[in-house]
């Protein structure tokens, strides 16, 4: 957690970033394109910034056309939106398709029911074996147009079938890409406010423990200050990671804001709670940070937890406070440690917060 000073400085640091882009490369300073250039100073997006750094690599600069292309792909609110119905588009029309092919093989059947109809009606009245030939012709006739017709539907079937799988494959990851931070590839916080909302209910239905977790980096404001802030999405994915391999598969990890992580526990007491994130603490303090372009060593870095559990009565938002009063009370007590509801260093009503 930062403090609104805090907040302040970073954000006006990375405005100053994006205006320094637009005026460097002479673009328009529209709304646009500076949240752009905005997204691109804070590195969330590492889709966005590799698109960027190859077009200039490339081309070096960006057209209005390019900028365009970029926000519509990485930022635009209707992204996935568009995503989506280009994918239920397509859905429809291969639908359509076959059910086209469905109607020419329904037109097929049954002109071939009235030839083996007109057949044997005419072969009741044949005598001379000149007919009969005739009639057994058309009938072979008849089953081969129908037999080329079965399988012209049973290979546009098959090939319907294996673009349907693609679509729903298309369809998943749209999915994924809409409930997932880009930055640490946690569940970001849409994701995370429907999901606690349904596990709070289904806890208090089946009277389940629910326990939420929440932790911070400890110093990250310095941190990001001494270090740059691509040095500072390294630690954020650092801590992302430690928290996917200390969870299991029924536990939301989620990027709850900036440097803030949460964690949902369905079925899971106070007390388990407590264990497993401590065992998150332990895994992050154990790695070392090496500054990538330079190789140097950047020590170790801390988290403080806040672990809390649902009461009768609990709403969202009164559990993430006690668990949020949990996490200030863990910095204020000398950070890289857990505080939980029933610890006597927790209090209710927190103070203002401290990074």
């Amino acid at each position: 957690m930062v403090n609104r000073t805090g907040e302040h400085e970073r954000t006006l640091a990375f405005a100053e970033i994006a205006l320094g882009q637009i005026k460097a490369l002479r673009h328009a300073a529209t709304p646009r394109n500076y949240e752009v250039w905005y997204a691109y100073a804070t590195g969330y997006h590492p889709s966005l910034n590799q698109t960027i750094n190859e077009t200039l690599a490339k081309n070096g600069t960006l057209t209005d056309q390019d900028l365009e292309q970029v926000y519509a792909n990485h930022i635009s609110p209707g992204r996935h939106t568009e995503k989506l119905d280009n994918v239920s588009e397509r859905v429809v029309d291969e639908i359509d398709q076959v059910m086209a092919m469905m109607d020419v093989a329904a037109g097929s059947a049954s002109t071939y029911t009235e030839t083996l109809t007109t057949a044997s009606d005419r072969l009741g009245v044949t005598k001379d074996r000149d007919g009969v030939r005739t009639i057994v012709e058309s009938l072979v006739s008849a089953a081969n147009d129908m037999k080329e017709s079965n399988q012209s539907l049973e290979q546009r079937l098959s090939a319907s079938r294996e673009e349907i799988n693609q679509l729903q494959e298309n369809l998943a990851v749209v999915r994924t890409e809409s409930l997932t931070d880009p930055l640490t590839g946690l569940a970001n916080r849409k994701h995370f406010d429907t999901e606690l909302a349904t596990a709070i209910a289904e806890a208090t239905e089946r009277s389940e423990a629910l326990s939420l977790m929440m932790t911070d980096i400890d110093h990250f404001k310095s941190f990001n200050d001494t270090w740059g802030h691509l040095t500072g999405d390294q630690v954020l994915r650092l801590v992302a990671m430690s928290l996917k391999q200390n969870v299991k598969g029924q536990d939301l990890a989620a990027r709850y804001g900036g440097e803030e992580f949460a964690v949902v526990l369905p079925n899971t007491v106070l007390r388990s709670a407590l264990t497993v994130a401590d065992h998150i603490r332990r895994a992050v303090m154990s790695k070392e940070l090496f500054k990538r372009s330079t190789g140097q060593n950047l020590g170790r870095v801390t988290i403080s937890l806040g672990v809390a559990t649902v009461h009768k009565g609990d709403t969202a938002q009164s559990l993430i406070a006690r668990a949020d009063a949990c996490l200030y009370a863990a910095k204020r007590s000398g950070r890289n440690r857990v505080i939980c509801e029933t610890d006597p260093e927790f209090h209710p009503t927190a103070e203002p917060k401290v990074a």
